[in-house]
């Protein structure tokens, strides 16, 4: 059996004429077949030419031709039958596949707004009461919307990081259609990068805001699942940064002012897009969009990821949504790579700096656009028309500058990004485990000042802690009845009703502390606390058990030790090794310190040997560089006062047998001749600068060896 496809034929059956569109001709030369076919089209419509009612054609090879009629579909895309001409607002939803949802979707509930549901629950409940018993509870439903209102308030002005960056993924959140559908009054989508395909990941067209056109360009999300398929979930492959650049082209070319709207995860990573030339295609977009001649706006709507983001983002202007995030990787790549797991997200993210408030701060963002509580799937329509005022305010800025001044003002605007230090020296060897030096040691005013801080900035994030948590009210409560319960001694315990509450209080504070992810930059501040208050009990014990030792130790072993002390410092001051009445002296103090110790019982678990330091590896080399200069000084003299003569005089002189004193008085002329020369030179004052520095570091390095 063979096919082929006509598209038109006509003629004649019976007294009939007809006209008929053959999409497809079957010639069948077995008769089984044939009834077959015939009898599947019979189930359907459409007629056969070899139907009885009509003249049978036969022939000697059994050759028939059969036909379909095809019913004309009817498409409403891209152009519409009623379509008004005289249309003035409004946009032209015929030109486009993005079409209001049958269905709502399906309200998503995030981990911290917990305490809200509760409070939803509560005011169900009660209107079902309500409704059950006829009663009036218009009063509890009133104070119970007016305290959902408050903690809604309290939990979307305390915000962390990781709930700012799971509001800006909410699948409820505003797509890039829906915000330009709000704030256009006539919008045409483009299609097509003219090298490949359309792809859905990138939107492009043309609108007109307040009666100025405007070059649209963002990342689309789908609202659904299918959507977000079809929408490859906003992560555009090269040929959406192809349809992207070429929009910019026509922008620049026609004067179009370009307005881009991020929402993105990051770029399409997959071998087949990198093949087709990716990055290629992200670093043609940011040079272009770096030299384009007509004013540029980005706003962040959702999630900026890595250079997907930073594609369409490199305007003179940058606004981000309340509560979305920019970043260079995502937190879930970021703790992967730093801490071989992606269960370390919450970390990143709270180090990661991604929030609209912290770009603001860094002069990345040059603006934060308000969400409403609840954030911007509560209410798309404001959110958009805040997007929108934003919009029309800086290009009215940017809409009276000249070429030149648009082209100045964003190069200063990304080489004011970041900071750099110039004019200091660098160690071109980079040292690495070296051990801080005293100047970068904290004095204990700072410390304590740090620790303050500390304090002050802990106390701050537990009171937003207890209100996300919704354990405000309670811990309120609770001082209430402790201010009102009976005064007694500080150290009185709580009754059992206070403990018990109070109890049950921090065990909720506790188990919603301990969940991974959450308040990661309260946890981190209660460790050091609880660290530091380690460290001061122990330093407190040992200052207490230091004190105990002293007060049993008498005072004439103090003054001895006082004075073996001395003698130490002066044997290494000097440079000679200690003599066997100074090992003596010091054998008979430990004696007498054992014995002393015992006798107060306390136990002496060991005595450890304070080893003689070496001097450190920079004043070795200090000193052999001054041994060279002295031996080469000392030549020097030799040469310029004419003693070679005398001291070879002199040896002639010894080998000769001449007498002692002789040989005395020409080595002390040698001898003063050679430090006259060495005093001139200033060699004695660096030697005697070198001693002290190599005393001062043996001796540190003695202490910090001695016993404990």
């Amino acid at each position: 059996m063979m096919m082929t496809t006509l598209s038109f034929a006509s003629g004649s059956v019976g007294n009939k004429h007809c006209c008929l569109e053959f999409p497809s001709l079957y010639f069948v030369e077995v008769f089984l077949a044939g009834k077959l076919l015939r009898s599947s089209y019979r189930r359907g419509y459409g007629f056969w030419l070899d139907d009885p009612k009509f003249p049978r054609i036969k022939s000697r090879n059994r050759f028939c031709v059969t036909a379909k009629v095809k019913k004309w579909r009817k498409h409403d895309y891209p152009w519409a039958d009623d379509m008004d001409p005289n249309i003035k607002s409004g946009h032209l939803t015929h030109l486009s596949n993005f079409k209001p949802l049958i269905e709502k979707p399906k309200p998503v509930t995030l981990p911290f707004e917990k305490p809200l549901v509760d409070l939803e629950k509560k005011i169900i409940e009660i209107r079902n009461l309500a409704d059950e018993t006829g009663l009036d509870f218009s009063d509890q439903i009133g104070i119970l919307k007016n305290k959902y209102q408050m903690v809604l308030k309290d939990l979307y002005t305390h915000l962390t990081p990781v709930q700012r960056l799971s509001i800006a993924r909410h699948p409820n959140r505003p797509t890039v259609l829906d915000h330009i559908l709000n704030i256009t009054d006539k919008w045409v989508e483009l299609h097509g990068d003219r090298a490949g395909y359309d792809d859905p990941a990138i939107v492009t067209g043309i609108g007109s805001i307040e009666g100025k056109s405007y070059m649209f360009i963002g990342n689309q999300k789908g609202r659904n699942t299918k959507e977000n398929i079809s929408r490859n979930f906003a992560t555009s492959t090269s040929h959406g940064y192809r349809k992207a650049l070429r929009m910019m082209k026509y922008a620049d070319h026609h004067g179009l002012p370009v307005l881009t709207l991020v929402d993105t995860p990051g770029a399409f990573a997959d071998p087949k897009s990198e093949e087709l030339g990716q990055g290629d295609a992200i670093a043609q977009n940011i040079k272009t969009m770096l030299a384009l001649k007509v004013p540029s706006v980005t706003v962040i709507t959702g999630e900026g990821g890595s250079g997907g983001a930073l594609a369409i983002s490199c305007s003179n202007k940058i606004f981000m949504m309340e509560n979305s995030v920019l970043y260079v990787a995502s937190p879930e790549a970021c703790a992967a790579i730093l801490w071989k797991s992606s269960q370390a997200a919450p970390k990143a993210t709270e180090k990661l700096r991604i929030t609209a408030q912290e770009h603001y701060r860094l002069k990345i963002a040059d603006g934060i656009i308000p969400e409403p509580l609840g954030g911007a799937h509560a209410d798309p329509v404001w959110t958009s028309q805040q997007i929108k005022s934003a919009i029309i305010q800086a290009m009215k800025e940017l809409s009276s500058m000249s070429t030149e001044e648009l082209l100045h003002h964003r190069m200063l605007k990304y080489r004011h990004i970041g900071s750099f230090q110039e004019g200091v020296p660098i160690d071109p060897q980079r040292k690495r485990k070296m051990k801080p030096s005293q100047t970068s040691i904290p004095k204990a005013g700072d410390i304590h000042l740090e620790m303050e801080k500390l304090k002050q900035d802990a106390d701050k994030e537990l009171t937003n802690a207890f209100i996300s948590m919704g354990l405000q009210e309670k811990l309120e409560s609770l001082k209430l009845e402790l201010s009102k319960a009976p005064k007694g001694s500080p150290n009185q315990p709580l009754s059992g009703n206070l403990k018990e509450k109070a109890d049950k209080i921090m065990q909720e504070f506790k188990q919603n502390l301990s969940k991974p992810g959450s308040y990661m930059g309260l946890k981190q501040k209660l460790e050091k606390l609880d660290m530091v208050n380690k460290l001061m009990d122990q330093k407190k014990k040992s200052e207490e058990l230091k004190s105990e030792i002293n007060n049993k130790i008498p005072s004439e072993t103090k003054a001895k030790l006082k004075q073996l002390k001395d003698s130490w410092d002066n044997a290494i001051s000097n440079g000679a090794p200690m003599d066997r009445d100074l090992t003596e002296k010091l054998e008979r103090i430990k004696a007498e310190l054992y014995h002393i110790l015992k006798s107060a019982n306390l136990e002496v678990i060991g005595v450890a040997k304070r080893t003689a330091a070496a001097p450190p590896a920079e004043a070795r080399e200090k000193v052999q560089r001054l041994k060279e200069e002295m031996n080469g000084e000392i030549e020097r003299a030799i040469e310029m006062e004419g003693l070679q003569g005398k001291i070879e005089e002199l040896n002639a002189k010894m080998a000769g047998g001449l007498n002692l004193e002789e040989v005395e008085k020409v080595e002390a002329e040698i001898k003063d001749k050679i430090v006259e020369a060495l005093e001139a030179s200033g060699l004695k004052e660096k030697v005697k600068s070198l001693r002290m520095e190599v005393a001062s570091s043996m001796a540190a390095g003695a202490e910090s060896h001695s016993c404990r």
